[in-house]
């Protein structure tokens, strides 16, 4: 088993990086020529307690052992990305820049899915954009980048349970009481079996939105059942090296998930039955024609990586 701790650099630039230090902060992202955006919450990072609690009753074989790890500090977006975000990079003829025209920036956008892969959302539609594989997801990451100059990509399994758990040591962020789980998620007992407009419930303390339910999100590991027991204690932003398109890891549980799912410390693993009715062969590499409940939501890293740098992580993610 083959794992590796995600490449994190110093910008090329001292002053670039001390803005970013003296400025962690909220933010909104704006892409140019366009009417979207979105708010980006900072996430301190330190040490924590990776995996589910011997106290926990729901806990399961692949939550264990607990290690204490330290990750970096990153921003995350505190709603996951929604299907209006997402048209811009799969629909070229919205993609424009501030002065009207089409951006002219060769980026590999998706093929033509086999069907409808948004689930029948609306062009408008601020309901997190479905039906993507990982694949799909971390291309967005490379659109937005080139569109923004902002390295952004989605979270490793240790960053995300560090932003949901919020210093919480309990199953959920805000305690032990599941029924409490209402309040802030969308999930099997009230979603009515569909998915709802992002930020609809409440936020966990960190400010992230459906952290829980709604829809799971892509992380950047591979799913390794035995992950914890490879990461040694201290040990600085684990991460599970992907060596096999399945299976990925899947975090936060979604509309379809009961309260179990929807633990900060759950992991769910990605299948090759989200695209059983994909007829194509080989099979899509940007659509999951069975995989509604999973979306994906974006992290900057506190510290950016260099252009140089950047680009092979993603030649790294996408070969």
């Amino acid at each position: 088993m083959k794992f590796f701790k995600l490449l994190v650099v110093a910008l090329a630039f001292s002053t670039t990086n001390s803005f970013a230090q003296d400025n962690f902060k909220p933010y909104t992202q704006k892409i140019e020529g366009t009417d979207v955006s979105f708010k980006m919450v900072p996430i301190k990072g330190g040490t924590f307690m990776l995996g589910a609690s011997k106290k926990d009753k729901k806990k399961e074989a692949d939550e264990l052992p607990q290690k204490k790890v330290e990750i970096s500090s990153f921003w995350m977006g505190a709603y996951e990305v929604t299907h209006k975000e997402f048209l811009l990079f799969t629909d070229a003829t919205r993609d424009r820049l501030a002065n009207g025209k089409l951006n002219p920036e060769v980026i590999s956008r998706p093929s033509s899915p086999y069907e409808d892969p948004s689930k029948g959302l609306e062009d408008e539609d601020m309901k997190p954009t479905v039906g993507l594989t990982q694949y799909g997801a971390l291309s967005y990451c490379r659109w937005l980048y080139k569109r923004t100059g902002v390295f952004y990509r989605i979270p490793t399994e240790a960053e995300w349970e560090l932003a949901a758990k919020a210093g919480s040591e309990t199953p959920y962020f805000f305690g032990k009481k599941k029924k409490e789980l209402k309040e802030y998620a969308w999930y099997a007992e009230n979603a009515e079996g569909q998915l709802h407009e992002v930020g609809m419930k409440k936020p966990n303390p960190n400010g992230l939105y459906d952290i829980y339910g709604n829809v799971s999100e892509w992380c950047l590991d591979q799913y390794y059942e035995d992950f914890y027991t490879q990461i040694k204690d201290g040990e600085k932003d684990p991460r599970g090296m992907p060596d096999a398109l399945y299976p990925r890891s899947v975090r936060g549980g979604s509309f379809i998930d009961d309260e179990t799912g929807c633990r900060s410390t759950n992991r769910i693993t990605s299948t090759d039955d989200w695209k059983a009715r994909d007829p194509q062969l080989p099979k899509s590499f940007w659509w999951n024609t069975d995989s509604e409940f999973v979306g994906f939501r974006l992290v900057r890293p506190l510290e950016q990586p260099s252009k140089e740098d950047a680009e092979m992580f993603f030649s790294s993610m996408l070969e």
